[in-house]
This record gives structure tokens, C-alpha cells and sequence, in this order.
């Protein structure tokens, strides 16, 4: 199976498809924002390792000390997105795909691998039922039931920073912290600033642009983040009428 999966490169970026927004024409606005994003990103050791097909079949990691979320910890991979869907399902892909992650970490002697959860599967956040049978534990967790999973080698632990643990910021109004990671994203803040515009809603839209900006975030993070009130909402990307039940809340 091994030999089915290629990993993205400098050299093969511009040509493969990133396998969550499928095209074959013209080029997808959310798909080349995240393309940029990752010709950066694969210079600091980011992995994004895929199916040879065209399809949605993939891992999405990098090592912690360079990986756009508020966690911190010594030697450890962060999986932004493990995603597996479709015809490739119950083919065993998933864990060929973690086995790989997890045998990167123990060839380059890191203490282990680590990734988002929450006590109650999100949308938008990988399969923790799936991680923790391979021996993902809960090691830090937020009052609203976010939590960081790990699987150490050598006993040490990562954990959220102090100020994304709170899941709390002073501005009362719609706030959203952004990065262009995944493909979705796009489109997704333009059509809540429409939906903003035209319903006179007071909204901030912050994009993370940078990994200092991330590890500075007020809650946890896998590329979107979502405050109303001065408290966290969500990870999930927001449809409108998902916005519509968070604004009369």
C-alpha cells in the first residue's frame, strides 16, 4: 500500500490536487489560497501526504514547533487533518496513512504525535474515536470540552497555551480568527461578510497570517475560530444558518 501515496513537494505543488475541493477546469480560489499557504509552509517540515488519485484521501501534519495552532510542547507532530471520504472509505487508507505519520515521528526520533478533539466529535475536526485506538489520551483539555489528544513516546506532554485554554476574548461582537489552510475557508468568509453587510451585523474577520499570530490565538485552533460575546463558539465553518442561531444565542 505504501506505494500508493506520494507526498506534496515543492516540485510537484503546482500540478497535484489538494484533495478536499475537487476541480478539473478552472482553478478554485480556495484551493490556490490554500496552495500558496503550503509552498510555505512544506519549507518548515509540513507534511501533506495523499492518495495518488483523485480523490479525498489524506494526512495534513507538521511538527508542532511550526504548526499554526496555540499548542506547545517539545518534539512532537501536530495532524492538522486526517480525511478519508467517498469510494475510499473501509479500504484501510486511514490507517495507512496514521501508521505512515507515526512511523515519520519515531524515524526522526520525536516524542510523539498529537492532534484537536473535543469530548463531543466535531465537524471539521479528524476522528478521535479512530486516534485513540491507536493510543491517543486526552492530555489537556478546555472548560467547554475542546480537548488535545496525544500519543507520546517518551512521557513527555504537549498542551494548550495558557491564553488559548481560556477560550475568551474582550470584544463582544462576532469575531473570527482565520487562516488560509483549508481550502473551504474562502468562501466561507466571504459569505458571512456578505451575510454581515447586508443584515448589519457587527463582525471582525482576523486572519492568521503568520505563526507567531497563531500560537498567540485566545482559543483553541485548527485553522478557524469562532467568538461571539467574548466567548468561543466553535471550529466548525459556519453556514448561514448555523451564523443565524449563533447570533440570537
Amino acid at each position: 500500500m505504501p506505494e500508493e501515496f506520494i507526498n506534496l513537494t515543492q516540485e510537484n505543488l503546482v500540478d497535484e490536487h489538494l484533495c478536499c475541493i475537487i476541480r478539473s477546469k478552472k482553478p478554485h480560489p480556495g484551493v490556490e489560497a490554500k496552495r500558496a499557504w503550503l509552498a510555505e509552509q512544506l519549507k518548515e517540515g509540513h507534511v501533506f501526504r495523499k492518495l495518488n488519485a483523485k480523490g479525498c484521501c489524506f494526512i495534513e501534519y507538521a511538527p508542532l514547533k511550526s504548526a499554526w495552532t496555540p499548542v506547545v510542547g517539545n518534539n512532537y507532530y501536530y495532524i492538522y487533518c486526517l480525511w478519508v471520504s467517498g469510494d475510499y472509505k473501509g479500504k484501510g487508507y486511514a490507517k495507512a496513512l496514521m501508521d505512515d505519520c507515526i512511523l515519520d515521528a519515531k524515524e526522526k526520533g520525536m516524542s510523539g504525535v498529537c492532534m484537536l478533539g473535543a469530548k463531543k466529535q466535531k465537524n471539521w475536526l479528524s476522528n478521535q474515536s479512530f486516534a485513540k485506538k491507536y493510543g491517543f489520551e486526552s492530555v489537556d483539555t478546555t472548560e467547554d470540552g475542546y480537548e488535545l489528544l496525544a500519543l507520546s513516546f517518551d512521557g513527555t506532554l504537549p498542551k494548550f497555551t495558557d491564553k488559548a485554554r481560556k477560550q475568551q476574548i474582550e470584544n463582544q461582537e462576532l469575531t473570527i480568527y482565520y487562516s488560509m489552510q483549508c481550502p473551504f475557508i474562502l468562501q466561507k468568509i466571504e459569505d458571512i461578510k456578505q451575510y454581515c453587510s447586508d443584515h448589519k451585523v457587527s463582525a471582525s474577520m482576523i486572519q492568521i497570517n503568520s505563526l507567531e499570530k497563531a500560537k498567540e490565538l485566545p482559543g483553541v485552533f485548527n485553522n478557524w475560530g469562532a467568538f461571539y460575546k467574548g466567548k468561543f463558539v466553535t471550529v466548525n465553518l459556519l453556514d448561514v444558518g448555523t451564523l443565524e442561531k449563533i447570533l440570537k444565542s
